[in-house]
């Protein structure tokens, strides 16, 4: 009964008009003949191969023999890689960029069906420098994930060109940190050219040995790598690692070495920490924590200005908090009465917005509390707010901005939050007056 339907499936084939779909379509009977163990799959494969003589079509016959290719080989036929070289060989003759497309074509084939070898031998005949150094990464991590690492750092140096050259230095050290070859790691560093991607090497590094659970020990050796280079780019690089760490959760380890640096580049490893660690609530607390003084009201003050910068969120409420119990800044005080504002816990924002001494930072306080209520339809509410602000002259400001928001609100449906921009383009003036 099997027999009769490929031999069916074969006639009914032989009527597709389309010579491309036809030899496509032996070629796939073919290959689900040989996974039902039917004699005949060879068959179905000549007639494809058939099929292929009669495309006009040098592009489509080309393509045609990249498909029956992959069905030889899905059967398990040596005979596979023949096909895939005459497809390759048929290539060289077109003109470009489509002479480099067919080849990426087939060396993306290659990868799919695993003939890694193929693909890099193949790969060396594109002239697109782009397109070869793009296929040339797909395979350096083919072999990565293979372990084959020698054949991974023969195509290291064999890509000249940048990005892709650092790109795929950084895919090794990767790999060397997974199978904890640190001195691997360190060797493949040396590859890297360039400070941005050495700085993003670092970031991998980082993550790497908090995942791997390694000895303190190892994190210094890397930090005294980035020790050993010299000016700027040391600093970067150390920076980097330092930030990785700090967001792998490693602060307390980062603290001791900022401690043997410069107060500015202090800041700049602890800014860089918040900057990606911002959706990390409890890597945010505790780097709070470790700071104090003037480094914690400036880092506070930064933590809450990437959390306005991104959508509110309630669970950072407790964080937001703490910091404004803490905080003797006026400033940072204003910033955690805005986002709790924009949180519509109005009652805290209310706490720490009395805080606020400055006139001028008390009214932005109390009026992102106005802004806030009366974007919860509030009205009365905002006016209270305003008035908390005592001073003449920026009481009167911040009773005639909300006033004018409450038409705002009446006419258009919203509110615009731009209170501290409206306060600093007043305050200009009366400088300036």
């Amino acid at each position: 009964m099997a027999a009769d339907v490929y031999r069916e499936a074969l006639r009914l084939a032989s009527d597709i008009r389309d010579k491309y779909l036809r030899a496509v379509t032996y070629a796939k009977i073919g290959y689900y003949m040989h996974r039902a163990k039917n004699p005949e799959y060879g068959t179905a494969f000549k007639y494809a191969f058939n099929a292929v003589a009669s495309i006009e079509n040098p592009v489509l016959a080309v393509r045609a023999l990249m498909e029956i290719g992959t069905y030889l080989q899905l059967a398990g036929k040596k005979t596979s890689r023949k096909v895939f070289g005459q497809a390759h060989d048929a290539v060289l003759d077109f003109p470009q960029p489509l002479r480099d497309d067919l080849l990426s074509e087939l060396v993306v084939r290659l990868l799919e069906l695993d003939l890694v070898d193929d693909a890099l031998f193949y790969v060396a005949d594109i002239e697109d420098t782009v397109k070869r150094n793009d296929l040339l990464l797909k395979i350096l991590r083919a072999y990565l994930n293979r372990g084959n690492m020698r054949r991974a750092a023969k195509i290291i140096e064999q890509i000249d060109e940048e990005p892709w050259h650092s790109i795929a230095a950084i895919e090794a050290v990767k790999e060397h940190l997974k199978r904890e070859e640190f001195g691997s790691a360190i060797r493949a560093l040396s590859e890297l050219r360039s400070d941005y991607w050495l700085g993003e090497a670092m970031r991998e590094v980082a993550v790497y040995l908090k995942t791997s659970d390694v000895p303190k020990a190892t994190y210094e050796k890397f930090v005294d790598i980035a020790l050993s280079l010299s000016g700027e780019t040391g600093s970067d690089i150390l920076n980097s690692l330092l930030i990785g760490l700090g967001n792998q959760g490693e602060l307390e380890f980062v603290m001791g070495i900022l401690k043997r640096l410069p107060p500015e580049q202090r800041i700049t490893v602890l800014e860089g920490i918040v900057k990606v660690s911002a959706d990390r609530e409890e890597i945010l607390s505790r780097l709070l924590e470790l700071l104090k003084g003037e480094e914690f009201e400036h880092i506070a003050g930064f933590v809450v200005d990437q959390l306005l910068s991104r959508p509110i969120s309630e669970r950072y409420s407790g964080l937001v908090k703490s910091i404004g119990e803490r905080t003797r800044d006026d400033a940072v005080l204003v910033k955690v009465a805005t986002y709790l504002s924009k949180l519509r816990d109005f009652d805290g924002a209310w706490k720490f917005a009395s805080r606020v001494r400055g006139h001028y930072l008390r009214s932005l306080a109390f009026g992102s509390i106005a802004v806030a209520k009366l974007n919860a339809g509030d009205i009365d509410g905002a006016i209270d707010a305003a008035l908390e602000v005592k001073d003449a002259k920026w009481g009167s400001w911040l009773l005639s901005e909300i006033l004018t928001k409450i038409l705002e609100l009446q006419t258009e449906g919203e509110v615009r939050e731009d209170i501290e921009e409206r306060a600093e383009y007043q305050r200009g003036l009366w400088e300036k007056g």
